[in-house]
C-alpha cells in the first residue's frame, strides 16, 4: 500500500464537525489526520503549517474554502481543497453527523489514493 494521506479538516471553530472528521479517521490506515478552524476563536486555528502539512484539505462548507484560499493564497495554490457541504447543524460525534461525513470523504480519498498510484 502507498504512503498516508495526509487529510486536514476544516469548519468554522473546530468545535463540532472537523473534530468529528478527525476522530472518525483517526485510526484509519489510509490517513493521517487533523482538524482546524478558520476563525479566531477556533480551538485549534489553521496555521500556514497545518497546510504544508496536508496532501488532502476538506473543508464542511464553500465559506470555509474560501476563506483558505484567501487567507493562504500560496498554501493553497498546489494544494487539493475540496468541500463536503456539510452544514453546521450537529453536535461532536452526532452519528447523523459521522454517518455524512463518512459518505462525503471517501470519495475524495479514494480519488486521491487513484492518483497517487498513477504517478510514476
Amino acid at each position: 500500500m502507498t504512503d498516508r494521506i495526509n487529510v486536514l479538516f476544516v469548519c468554522s471553530k473546530n468545535q463540532w464537525r472537523s473534530p468529528t472528521a478527525e476522530a472518525v479517521y483517526r485510526d484509519d490506515p489510509r490517513v493521517s489526520a487533523r482538524s482546524r478552524g478558520t476563525t479566531r476563536s477556533a480551538r485549534q486555528t489553521i496555521q500556514a503549517g497545518d497546510l504544508a502539512w496536508a496532501d488532502l484539505v476538506l473543508v464542511m462548507e464553500d465559506k470555509h474554502r474560501h476563506r483558505l484560499l484567501a487567507d493562504f493564497p500560496g498554501e493553497t495554490r498546489f494544494l487539493t481543497v475540496e468541500v463536503l457541504h456539510i452544514p453546521d447543524d450537529y453536535q461532536l460525534m452526532d452519528p447523523e453527523l459521522v454517518e455524512l461525513i463518512r459518505v462525503a470523504t471517501e470519495p475524495f480519498i479514494d480519488s486521491f489514493q487513484r492518483r497517487q498510484r498513477l504517478k510514476p
